[in-house]
Formats: C-alpha cells, structure tokens, sequence
C-alpha cells in the first residue's frame, strides 16, 4: 500500500477477514496519537487507522490546512490547503479499502477533522458508511455544488456547549443540512469546551457498537 500520509494501525483483536475499519482524523495542532488515544476502548472487531495530517504546525502538532488571520483579526482557512487534503485523505481511503476489504467503514473526526470527515463524505457519496463528526461543522465551501440526494451515510454529531473555538450554533446547522440530503443523523451536545466529555464518549462508543 502506498504511504500517502503518516499513520498508525491498530489491528482487530477479533481476527475477521473483512474488518470493519474506523479511520480517524485528528484536529487543529495536534497529531495522530490524540484520538488514537480512544483505540483501546473502542470494539475488538474494529480495524483502526489514525492519520496525521500533512503541515506541521510545529511542537509536533500538525493541521490539514492553515488558518489566517487579517488586519481585523478575523480568522480564515486556507480552503485549497483543505480541499487539498480531502484528496489525500481519499486516497487513503481508497487504499485502505481496497488493502483490507473492509465490511464498512467509519470516518472519525475532531475540530478541523471533523470539517474534512463531513466534506468527504459529501464530496465523495457513501464512499464511508458512517461518520462521527467531534466538535466540527459542515463548511459549505468545501462541498460540491451537487450535494448527492442520495445519501446513505449516517452520521454521529456531538459539540460542547461552551465551545470557544467553534460556536455550537455552527454545529447545530448540520442535522437540517444533512436531511435535506437523506443523511440520517444524531445530534448531541455535552456541557464542555472544545474536547469530549467522557460521557460524549461513552455515547458514540455505543453508536459505533449498534452498527458493527
């Protein structure tokens, strides 16, 4: 398999010719061990991949695109550094099914990860049959212009309500986006800031478990 980004595998504890695989990207400044963190409470079947994101934000933290701020302090992303990694990311994607036949694949996303999990699989229809979206928000500058009508993907969202890098009230437009296009979802909030909860955990932990 070809290497397109730096990753680390935890293989199933329950041997399965087909694993199901769980993909996960990490946030803003921070890097592949962050969610890889959750690996050994998560279920045995899983075949779990954790992906660093390709620019080095320095500290060893890493990021899938730069943010910038102007003379007012307004912050913005660097979409094409985004649109960028969506690439890499299915390639990946694409690599690790075709490696390992997965039965079904699940993306999990933090902050930035979580903007790129939603593009993906908007971007790229039921490519991921279910995504867990931590603490992010559907970027509209990063969809097509088509969004499939036809989606078969279902999605897991929480947010801390007291978030203080990204507003929940951003959080809170993804459900009614999200039905417009078949895309059937959960939506949850936890009284936190920018991170999950042990009990935001507990719950997605079970959300993955009901669709192995």
């Amino acid at each position: 398999m070809t290497k397109t980004l730096h990753t680390v595998l935890r293989e199933p504890k329950i041997q399965n010719s087909a694993p199901p695989l769980l993909v996960m990207l990490h946030g803003y400044g921070s890097n592949e061990m962050d969610l890889f963190s959750f690996a050994d409470e998560l279920p045995d079947e899983l075949l779990i991949v954790s992906v660093r994101a390709p620019h080095s934000t320095g500290m060893g933290g890493y990021a899938w695109y730069a943010l910038h701020w102007d003379a007012t302090d307004e912050k913005f992303s660097d979409l094409n550094q985004a649109r960028d990694s969506i690439l890499k990311v299915e390639t990946l994607l694409n690599e690790l099914q075709n490696t390992y036949q997965p039965s079904k694949t699940f993306l999990m996303g933090f902050s930035q990860g979580a903007i790129l999990s939603y593009a993906i699989s908007l971007q790229y229809p039921n490519r991921v049959q279910h995504v867990l979206a931590l603490s992010g928000y559907i970027n509209e500058d990063l969809l097509p212009e088509d969004v499939s009508t036809n989606l078969k993907t279902d999605y897991y969202i929480s947010h801390g309500t007291v978030d203080q890098v990204l507003p929940v009230e951003w959080a809170r437009k993804a459900p009614t986006f999200l039905d417009k296009f078949g895309g059937k979802n959960v939506y949850s909030e936890y009284p936190v800031g920018h991170g999950v909860a042990p009990q935001n955990f507990f719950s997605l932990k079970k959300w993955i478990e009901d669709r192995l």
